[in-house]
């Protein structure tokens, strides 16, 4: 179970919003990665406008995400016929971690490998240990199709919202301050930055697996 040598990292520009995608899509090679979900309340999102309001005064616009995860895995490349024995790997691997509560409410800056979106991001600090333990085994089902594992020294984070290109410099200092002030001013900040990872999710191309933890 080896990955085509031939599978390339591509910087073709797309049309979903300046985005650039990493991978050449090919037939029977699906695009995958492994995370833990984040269901957000109502006012969640209000506090998020209010974050956009914030990064617009410093000349950033920023772009909501459309759903809110924590990544547990690299982007890898799936052969059609890997789908099924990788998501069964996880969930026989999984099956014994009970849910854990994390707290992400420290704002931090990310840039992606090819420089061409920079996030805002919320950094998990309570429930890293668990993650920790989370991508270790997945890690392991990974190795067993000779996948890519995870970041060493990871921070996990809810992403937020993003932006194209790399502008780290705009949202830094009095910046991330200011936004970071908009989040532990909030109403009710403690319990909208807090959740418990009860399910993993394995999403290949346009299809997710669910494993729900203990």
């Amino acid at each position: 179970m080896f990955p085509d040598p031939d599978i390339q990292h591509l910087d073709d520009v797309s049309k979903h919003g300046g985005r650039v995608r990493s991978f050449r899509h090919e037939r029977g090679h699906w695009a995958s990665y492994v995370y833990a979900v984040f269901h957000p309340r109502e006012e969640f999102r209000e506090m998020l406008e209010e974050l956009q309001s914030a990064a617009r005064k410093h000349g950033v616009t920023l772009t909501k995400m459309e759903e809110f995860h924590i990544s547990l895995s690299q982007t890898v490349i799936l052969r059609h016929h890997w789908i099924n024995p990788f998501v069964q790997s996880l969930k026989d691997r999984l099956c014994f971690v009970s849910r854990f509560l994390c707290v992400a409410d420290r704002l931090k800056v990310y840039v992606n490998e090819e420089k061409t979106r920079t996030f805002l991001g919320m950094e998990v600090m309570t429930g890293h240990q668990q993650l920790l333990e989370v991508v270790s085994e997945v890690d392991k089902s990974l190795q067993e199709f000779n996948l890519e594992t995870f970041y060493q020294n990871p921070s996990f984070h809810v992403s937020l919202a993003w932006c194209v290109g790399e502008v780290t410099e705009p949202l830094q200092g009095a910046c991330l301050l200011e936004l970071q002030k908009v989040v532990d001013e909030f109403e009710d900040s403690d319990v909208l930055t807090r959740f418990y990872a009860d399910e993993i999710r394995c999403k290949c191309g346009n299809q997710v697996w669910s494993v729900p933890l203990r």
